[in-house]
């Protein structure tokens, strides 16, 4: 290797890396899909991870939704204050959380939560040959591990975000009701005369796409775990980030598609 292209090679190594590792999570979630249409399915195993992904996240969601709620109100009040538009801020919460920050921050909470544990737990059963045991038993590890997990956050993070909606709008009318000096009435009517069906529906496919991925994300890091403690949180932590670097790039195209829609 010359002087002139060690640069060359230094900056291509981990481009190539980065493209090896794009293509083993598009073949690991092209396994799940084709998985998920066929027999056999596991319906305690769904109604396990629906309970574990979509109830128990609630309240990390719900709290995060009305401090967001609460917040907003409170900045676009004194944003608007400055052009005397201080009427639009029922409008602008109630739009702000369920195109954008309803979806996007009740996904990175639930990655935060659900792609860790799911890391965790299935890179722990690697550890364990508790993965191998599966195989031997003549049982698919993906089918019975991915499949119930990325199907019930697909199917849990819309509704987490449809309920993160109403609770932050809830935050931002009880900000705007008891600090901002808004008539309740006043308020909830300017939220629901300026709130369409398609801002709501545009923000729960977001939820769906960010539970696909954060289930998706932590299933290949835990399935692709290295041996021991450490291999397992290296897994945990790969899990979170790639979710949420994920959940944020899938979030801006998405807009991009509606905003063209």
């Amino acid at each position: 290797m010359t002087a002139l292209t060690a640069p060359l090679a230094a900056l291509g190594r981990p481009v190539l890396a980065a493209l090896a590792a794009i293509g083993r999570v598009a073949l690991f979630a092209a396994q799940v899909i084709s998985h998920l249409f066929r027999p056999p399915f596991y319906p305690r195993e769904i109604l396990h991870a629906l309970v574990q992904i979509g109830w128990l996240s609630l309240p990390v969601v719900g709290l995060t939704a009305v401090f967001t709620g609460g917040a907003l109100a409170l900045q676009i009040y004194s944003g608007g204050a400055r052009f005397n538009a201080e009427a639009v801020v029922p409008s602008i919460v109630a739009i702000g959380m369920v195109r954008e920050l309803g979806p996007v921050l009740g996904g990175l909470m639930v990655a935060a939560r659900v792609a860790s544990s799911i890391a965790a737990e299935i890179g722990t059963m690697k550890v364990t040959e508790q993965i191998d045991a599966l195989v031997t038993l003549s049982t698919n590890p993906i089918k019975y591990l991915a499949v119930p997990r990325v199907l019930a956050a697909t199917l849990a993070v819309p509704v987490l975000v449809a309920v993160g909606d109403a609770i932050g709008i809830a935050g931002g009318w009880l900000v705007g009701v008891n600090r901002l000096g808004f008539n309740s009435a006043t308020y909830l009517q300017n939220t629901v005369d300026f709130l369409e069906t398609w801002d709501v529906v545009s923000g729960l496919w977001k939820g769906a796409a960010f539970g696909f991925i954060v289930a998706l994300m932590g299933c290949y890091h835990g399935m692709n775990s290295g041996r021991g403690a450490q291999g397992v949180g290296a897994a945990t932590k790969s899990a979170v980030v790639g979710a949420s670097v994920l959940i944020l790039a899938s979030n801006y195209i998405l807009t991009e598609l509606f905003f063209s829609a």
